[in-house]
């Protein structure tokens, strides 16, 4: 028997309302934007799943490359800061002994020194908290971290602030680039006098005066040049190089020096990061734009075909 028109009708009208409600079921639990990027409606824990699945979950979201970075970072700002602040009040302490003993001469660098010191304090203050910033943005932009949230939309502030931080953090690589390069300075200057100390000890020495091996801090910029005595010689120097506060100031500023080095390497790899990031956000973004245009033209096309039905079946009736 062959169908009439307005069973055909009706057919077509049941068809396209089970192709609407499944795709409604279709398209509920897909993924939503988080304030950085993408995240599915899944939750952190299903039901059924042990402690072993659940930790591995958790592990999967934690952010490795920033972690890293942020250890990295963490530890060559100790460095620097902690060693720094050490060795600075020793080479007060030896230049106050040995190179000026009026302190008229060394109120200058005494204040300098000071004023030092209190930066070292602000940039382990300022770079903990930034580094615990970094670390956050990492986690809120790993993929991993981003399944197990929902509810939130990408907007244009989040994409904002991960351009500013990569910004922020390039400013900062190549502030810390002139602070390795500032921190090298006291390592060639203690050099010096280490390879002073060592001229005396090597045989060469002995044919010359030990007394005409010296060392004047005065032609650094440290102290004026009216300071007294303002050198040392001979065995003055060498009992300066078996002093407690050049031993320790010497190496001191020579892990300093390493631990900004170490800083430089981790803002190197949090730009990396940070830029690696702000791509694949951008380019998330042009995904759920495309993909929200063709849900919208495909909801439309299946709205006109049901009103068209629902015409024809009024026509009929």
């Amino acid at each position: 028997m062959v169908p009439s028109r307005r069973d055909t009708f009706v057919q077509l009208s049941e068809t396209l309302s089970t192709q609407s409600s499944s795709r409604t079921l279709t398209d509920s639990p897909r993924t939503q934007r988080t304030q950085h990027g993408v995240s599915s409606t899944c939750s952190v824990f299903q039901p059924g799943e042990g402690c072993f699945e659940c930790c591995i979950k958790c592990l999967g979201g934690v952010p490795y490359a920033s972690l890293v970075a942020t250890i990295l970072c963490f530890s060559g700002v100790a460095l620097f800061c902690g060693c720094g602040h050490v060795a600075l009040t020793g080479t007060v302490t030896m230049v106050e002994n040995h190179f000026s003993r009026v302190t008229s001469d060394h109120a200058t660098l005494t204040n300098v020194v000071q004023i030092l010191q209190y930066i070292i304090y602000g940039i382990a203050c300022f770079f903990f908290l930034y580094g615990i910033i970094l670390l956050a943005e990492g986690f809120y932009t790993t993929s991993a971290v981003k399944e197990m949230h929902s509810e939130f939309k990408t907007t244009v502030c989040g994409r904002c602030i991960s351009a500013m931080f990569v910004f922020l953090t390039y400013i900062l690589g190549l502030g810390w680039l002139g602070i390795f390069g500032f921190s090298a300075v006291p390592v060639f200057l203690f050099y010096n006098m280490w390879t002073a100390c060592g001229a005396m000890k090597s045989p060469i020495a002995n044919l010359t005066s030990v007394d005409n091996i010296c060392v004047d801090v005065r032609q650094y910029g440290i102290i004026p040049w009216n300071a007294i005595p303002g050198k040392a010689c001979g065995s003055t120097l060498s009992a300066i190089c078996n002093t407690s506060e050049f031993y320790l100031s010497y190496h001191l500023y020579i892990v300093a020096c390493a631990g900004a080095g170490a800083t430089v390497i981790a803002l190197i790899h949090y730009l990396m990061i940070l830029a690696a990031n702000w791509a694949y956000l951008k380019g998330l973004c042009q995904q759920t734009h495309a993909y929200q245009d063709i849900k919208t033209r495909d909801d439309q096309e299946l709205q006109d075909v049901q009103s068209r039905s629902k015409e024809g079946l009024n026509s009929y009736s």
